[in-house]
């Protein structure tokens, strides 16, 4: 089988039954190719059996200040909130998400080439790495929603054509993570699984599932039997900290109704040698801001 069947073939079908399924993950999660970066032998091995791992401290309390004067200066500008980049809260309008933020922003775009940040995606991946999406999340104190259960992977093999679960995604915190400002919530080994979904994917979906997500998500039935079998750990931690996160992790965060805001700089890493093909469950790809489909190497 050539590399060319590899990419088109189906290996985690979803969104084509009447019923969910759970599919054994056939691809690594450490992938072999690039020995040398910042994380060690111990990190990799947590990763590869929980599916993510934690580096605390990343951000200097200094640069965290910097990167939080950053978004404030985003959301602030009035061409920033009307691009179609920007996602704003369903219920209050305040700004949600900004999409391909490291394209709006030359500081957040040297913290993707920072090789703190690139050489551990490259290690983890096996190979050279792309940004398949960017974007920076501002849970606003009382008003900030949550984001159901889900895996990413499965919203980008169905909607954006991603092959493989070659990817992996780092969140910075840039205010800290208390268990009550609506952390992130992982199930620790549930990358090991795939969770296909119910459900055909509408035209145009990610105009309504970026702000709340109702196709791509499992049942209550799958969600139970992966949180009794892995449990669910959550990120807690100081500004400047870091999660990195295997694309197929179930997870998922909680509504913010503390004083406290809850904000993170949320990029992508695909692997280039799992390059985008035509979705498998959705009649078109979705937009490049959310999904790149130019996987040029980064170059620090």
């Amino acid at each position: 089988m050539t590399v060319a069947d590899l990419s088109t073939q189906d290996r985690y079908p979803t969104r084509v039954d009447a019923e969910s399924a759970m599919i054994r993950r056939s691809d690594p999660t450490v992938w072999p190719g690039v020995t040398a970066g910042p994380a060690t032998a111990e990190e990799l091995a947590g990763h590869e059996a929980k599916g993510f791992h934690v580096v605390e401290g990343l951000l200097s309390p200094a640069e965290v200040q910097t990167y939080w004067q950053e978004l404030e200066r985003l959301t602030r500008d009035p061409e920033v909130r009307a691009d179609e980049r920007t996602i704003v809260e369903r219920s209050s309008d305040e700004v949600r998400s900004i999409f391909e933020v490291h394209r709006m922003s030359e500081l957040i775009a040297e913290l993707v080439r920072d090789p703190r940040v690139l050489d551990r995606a490259r290690q983890i991946l096996g190979s050279d790495v792309y940004v398949h999406q960017s974007r920076i999340n501002y849970m606003p104190g009382y008003r900030g929603t949550g984001f159901y259960w889900h895996s990413d992977f499965e919203t980008w093999h169905a909607e954006d054509g991603m092959p493989a679960m070659r990817a992996v995604s780092i969140s910075i915190a840039l205010t800290d993570n208390y268990p009550f400002n609506g952390g992130l919530m992982i199930m620790p080994g549930s990358h090991r699984t795939f969770v296909s979904c119910v459900g055909e994917t509408p035209d145009d979906n990610y105009k309504s599932s970026l702000k709340e997500q109702r196709v791509g998500v499992p049942t209550e039935d799958d969600i139970t039997k992966l949180a009794y079998e892995h449990g669910i750990e959550q990120f807690t931690g100081q500004a400047g900290s870091a999660l990195w996160f295997d694309s197929n992790c179930m997870h998922g965060s909680g509504n913010n109704i503390t004083p406290f805001p809850r904000s993170n700089i949320f990029v992508v890493f695909n692997s280039v040698e799992n390059a985008l093909v035509n979705p498998f469950a959705a009649g078109h790809p979705r937009p490049g801001f959310i999904a790149s489909r130019n996987p040029t190497p980064i170059l620090r």
